[in-house]
């Protein structure tokens, strides 16, 4: 018989919302003891400046190192320690080698504590609020629609004749030669989506018999939610190929988020020196995002010392989120009566 997949959100979704209500939140992933804890502190801070209202939680395996979980519980985040998620072992040939950790990242589909989470990669930077995104409607996946011009899309019959769902017009889809067109497909660094366990463990269910593909977990996602994916407009995630593959379709001044993804766009390794790294536009958004990591005034202990907050209240949130975390053990003082 064949795996019924669920993405339809349907009655499982709410039930297993904590309380029934409308708790929301950001959430990023972070594997290994890297550098990339880097980007999810910037992110941290990038959300701040942008005077989101919303938390944000991190993922971790178990791999991530104490003292950079510490760092993230310093920057007010939220930790989540995940254990890994594997493929079958004949999906280990993808375009790039990481990409096999990545399928850790369905486990945030079982955070039902949230009714609804916004994901971010963590070379990621959100430079205007996008909480808004939060209240659009249930019952979809909300991401931005990926490009196909890249070489690691050198494999896909779309590379070969040139065409491009982010300017179908340009070379039209040869329906006769080559069948229906290829639906839809959304870059997976950033995404709206309704956590549900009823879904998280289809999810993990339906990995175990797909076939192997290049993308990752991307590739999966994309054929899991193809049903109820809907696009959003391509300012929520900048990917950064764009200014380069389809810049007609870029206003740079309009751009919430952007994703440092291309080959040495990472801002905490930027040397200039790669390809397309020359470009002024690119230097413009790596120091945008230098300006958010080491602005001070931006740090969680500094926002929460500003006059009109409640530091009682910060403080106690910071020393759950430090106990969460496993960088404290806490255990509250039996009341004075």
């Amino acid at each position: 018989m064949a795996l019924e997949i669920n993405n339809k959100l349907t009655e499982p979704v709410f039930a297993a919302t904590a309380n029934g209500g409308e708790k929301r939140a950001y959430v990023a992933f972070l594997a290994g003891n890297g550098d990339f804890v880097k980007g999810v502190v910037a992110l941290a801070k990038g959300l701040r400046k942008a005077k989101s209202k919303y938390p944000l939680v991190v993922a971790v395996l178990p791999d991530v190192p104490e003292d950079h979980q510490k760092q993230l519980v310093e920057q007010g985040c939220v930790i989540k320690e995940i254990e890994p998620v594997y493929p079958p072992e004949n999906q280990t040939d993808f375009a790039m080698a990481y990409y096999v950790i990545n399928y850790s990242k369905l486990r945030i589909w079982k955070f039902v504590e949230y009714s609804k989470m916004i994901y971010l990669d963590g070379d990621i930077q959100v430079f205007e609020n996008i909480d808004h995104l939060f209240d659009l409607p249930n019952g979809h996946f909300y991401a931005a629609k990926d490009c196909f011009c890249e070489k690691t899309w050198s494999h896909t019959p779309q590379y070969k004749i040139g065409y491009c769902q982010q300017c179908p017009d340009k070379v039209t889809w040869p329906e006769a030669e080559l069948g229906p067109k290829p639906p839809l497909y959304f870059n997976a660094g950033m995404f709206v989506y309704e956590p549900n366990l009823y879904t998280y463990q289809n999810l993990l269910e339906t990995l175990k018999v797909v076939p192997p593909t290049s993308f990752a977990e991307q590739d999966f996602l994309n054929m899991y939610f193809k049903d109820i994916y809907t696009p959003i407009p391509g300012v929520y995630n900048l990917v950064m190929a764009m200014l380069w593959r389809h810049p007609e379709n870029v206003e740079l001044e309009q751009v919430k988020v952007v994703h440092y993804c291309a080959a040495g766009s990472k801002p905490w390794r930027f040397t200039g020196k790669e390809e397309n790294m020359e470009r002024e536009d690119i230097k413009v958004l790596v120091k945008k995002w230098w300006d958010i990591y080491n602005d001070k005034s931006l740090d969680y202990k500094n926002v929460i010392g500003e006059k009109g907050g409640n530091p009682d209240l910060h403080k106690k949130q910071l020393v759950e989120a430090l106990s969460e975390a496993g960088v404290l053990q806490y255990v509250k003082a039996p009341s004075a009566a």
